[in-house]
């Protein structure tokens, strides 16, 4: 191999390994984009190693999150029907909770038709209508044997940008 052959080696190397750093380096704040910051306590920012070790935490919380999930929706779907049976209510399939949206120019009507035993449904509903930013303007309810009928008029504020 001559000298000129072996720089122009030299050289290949050396940018497939730049075109390499600058991958991972764009992988690792892709990473680092997806996972909320606590913030650190001095406002200086964090090593790459500390922020692979919270991105690691952070799924592994989520695992756990999505398996206790699960095991609620298990024991709500198994309280719903015991030995393995569904419940019938007027000779029709009972379902633990019945959500309806209508959405008419920005105004929203919510009905949740839950059991006795559900009624932290609505506090969910109204969570999850204050996160989107819609406001709520009433809502009402009423209770017939062992259901519960709920009413939620809430008003979304849409932001069209042209």
């Amino acid at each position: 191999m001559n000298p000129s052959e072996s720089s122009s080696a030299k050289a290949d190397r050396k940018t497939i390994e730049k075109n390499r750093r600058n991958k991972m380096k764009n992988l690792y704040s892709q990473l680092n984009s997806l996972v909320p910051h606590q913030g650190s306590s001095s406002g200086e920012p964090m090593t790459l190693p500390d922020q692979i070790d919270e991105a690691t935490n952070y799924i592994k919380q989520l695992q756990m999150n999505v398996e206790e999930l699960k095991q609620t929706r298990d024991s709500l779907r198994s309280s719903d029907r015991p030995n393995g049976k569904s419940k019938s209510r007027r000779g029709s399939s009972y379902s633990p909770v019945q959500i309806d949206v209508t959405e008419n120019c920005g105004a929203l009507e919510v009905t949740l038709v839950t059991g006795l035993e559900c009624q932290f449904f609505f506090n969910e509903v109204i969570r999850i209508l204050h996160e989107e930013n819609a406001d709520v303007l009433n809502a009402s309810y009423s209770v017939v044997e062992d259901t519960a009928f709920h009413t939620i008029h809430a008003q979304v504020h849409i932001n069209i940008e042209l």
